[in-house]
């Protein structure tokens, strides 16, 4: 059920959580403090979903564009006044995207074959 190869899923999940719990010690308004929760049990639930059936490529789409989404989301929702949510959306949403990007699988398929072989 949980392979090594997929640690990139595991870390989403605890990317996820993270931004997900942010709002107990950032400081946030309402706009902030939903973006963070909804955005981060999405990426926290997509990497469930991911270590659980990791042939479900679809998932890595979007887990991409729900980082995409996070990265955005000080703008969209208007509280990049608030440096602490905003350094947590835009840090969870890039790291968010290089890992759905690493986890891809044309991506992963070349990772793979680069990697040394013992």
């Amino acid at each position: 059920m949980f392979t090594e190869s997929r640690a990139q899923d595991f870390l989403a999940v605890v990317l996820g959580v993270f931004a997900a719990l942010s709002p107990l010690w950032v400081e946030t308004n309402d706009r902030a403090m939903w973006s963070l929760i909804v955005l981060g049990a999405l990426i926290a639930l997509t990497g469930l979903a991911q270590m659980y059936r990791p042939e479900m490529a679809s998932a890595d789409y979007a887990m991409g564009l729900l980082g995409v989404l996070m990265f955005l989301s000080p703008w969209v929702m208007d509280f990049s006044g608030f440096s602490g949510a905003s350094w947590t959306a835009w840090v969870v949403g890039i790291v968010t995207v290089v890992v759905a990007v690493a986890a891809l699988p044309a991506v992963s398929g070349r990772l793979h074959d680069m990697a040394p072989h013992h």
